[in-house]
């Protein structure tokens, strides 16, 4: 199979582009992002399918998260870190607390660019383009920093490289030790609300890691950790030039990442990016909102996974809490019925999104854990496998979604708001989300 050229996929139509004026600019960027190495190994990309395969089958869960949109001010050694740490704390939660393989899949190293509602922004009179994430332009509101720029789109590369440089750092050179699980979070064990259950966690962990070194089990899995990388395969021009022949299988990769998935807004049957996506062999996403029917989820599988290859096609359903119980089910009982290898992931951040009085776009930490829990119910009664969660998540102690164990209500929203898109959880409502979503897997 063939990469499709640029021209071939625009004449398919594509949303949510760039619209660059300087296209000379724009080939020569292109040009240079061909000729860079790869971001990812096609065997890693291979790797994560087939632990996908095992999700599909029902028998490992993934927790994909990260930010919003990256950002590449966001590209240092404490922002990475404090990401990872987050991620793998959570792992840790639903690994021990439900028993079942975690599957740990960053939304990092490449998620720096986000479909918009409107193309314009207007302020104070003052109509400009639409920030669509560093990709594309800056946040300041000025006609420089809001042009479209394609230079940037070497900046993302150079960005994710120094990300996955760094994070494979952390999860392969000793960083992410079990045994250190207390360290990461000490300060998060005295001052949380869930603190005393993630310290109760802890505390079984290291009687059980003792009582394995006292008998000489020592194995590699105790000391590094597998870790993807992941984004939404938005713009065109960057994908495309990262799309490339593997040496050992003559099959097309999208090097850019491990896991490539298409966005609510650009999942249009024959569009460029379902058409970009369903030539790669890389495992591939797609998100699924209340819009979506039996037969458009069908044709998604036929399209992105005609071998229908456990592990290669997830769907990343996001309804809504008030709308989950009502429209999953004819979705996954007829997905199902038709024999369709498929993993099923929630993302229960996009559909509970809301504007406060005072100004801010936020999400309710309860309507948040009632998708999860919508999610879990309709796979419970259909006797299929809720395969995982994706979240849209932070480090840091940032206030941007209210309620959780802190009980963040709206006026706390200004103290530390920082995302320049969409809200997300912070460290201590992710880790209260990985002891809920642990007991609803321990439940079912």
């Amino acid at each position: 199979m063939s990469i499709p050229t640029l021209e071939e996929l625009r004449a398919l139509g594509a949303a949510q582009q760039p619209t660059y004026t300087d296209l000379a600019a724009r080939d020569a960027a292109v040009e240079r992002l061909r000729g860079m190495p790869p971001l990812v190994f096609a065997g890693e990309a291979d790797q994560l399918r087939d632990k996908l395969g095992a999700v599909a089958r029902g028998e490992a869960f993934v927790l994909q998260g990260g930010d919003c949109a990256e950002t590449f001010e966001g590209v240092n050694a404490d922002n990475i870190r404090n990401k990872l740490r987050v991620l793998l704390s959570m792992a840790v939660v639903l690994t021990y607390a439900a028993s079942v393989p975690v599957v740990k899949i960053g939304r990092m190293a490449g998620q720096y660019a986000k479909p918009r509602s409107s193309d314009t922004e207007t302020r104070d009179g003052v109509t400009l383009p639409a920030y669509r994430g560093d990709a594309v332009n800056g946040f300041d509101f000025t006609p420089e920093a809001r042009a479209h720029d394609p230079q940037r789109l070497l900046e993302v590369y150079h960005a994710s490289a120094a990300t996955l440089n760094l994070a494979r750092a952390f999860t392969q050179g000793g960083y992410a030790d079990l045994r250190k699980m207390h360290a990461w979070n000490s300060d998060f064990v005295r001052n949380s609300p869930v603190g005393a259950k993630y310290e109760s966690i802890g505390t079984e962990i290291d009687k059980a890691l003792a009582f394995m070194d006292a008998i000489g089990i020592d194995p590699e899995e105790f000391h590094t950790v597998d870790f993807y990388s992941s984004h939404e395969a938005l713009i065109l021009e960057y994908e495309q030039a990262l799309t490339r022949v593997d040496s050992r299988t003559g099959h097309l990769y999208d090097v850019s990442g491990h896991f490539l998935w298409i966005g609510e807004r650009t999942r249009q049957l024959g569009g460029a990016h379902v058409e970009l996506l369903s030539r790669i062999a890389n495992p591939v996403g797609i998100k699924l909102g209340p819009t979506t029917t039996p037969d458009d989820a069908l044709a998604y599988a036929r399209t992105l996974n005609p071998d229908n290859i456990p592990g290669k096609l997830t769907f990343v359903t996001r309804f809504g809490a008030g709308k989950i119980r009502d429209l999953l089910p004819e979705l996954v009982e007829k997905v199902t019925a038709a024999g369709v290898q498929v993993a099923w992931i929630t993302d229960p951040m996009h559909g509970n999104t809301f504007a406060t009085d005072n100004g801010y776009k936020t999400r309710e930490f309860d309507d948040v854990i009632d998708e999860v829990r919508g999610f879990f119910e309709v796979h419970r009664a259909l006797g299929t496998w809720p395969g995982g969660v994706h979240v849209e998540l932070t480090g840091d102690d940032v206030t941007e979604c209210v309620g959780g164990g802190s009980k963040l209500s709206a006026a706390d929203l200004a103290h530390r708001y920082e995302t320049l898109c969409d809200p997300r959880l912070n460290r201590a409502q992710s880790l209260e989300l990985a002891f809920l979503v642990a007991e609803m897997l321990r439940a079912r």
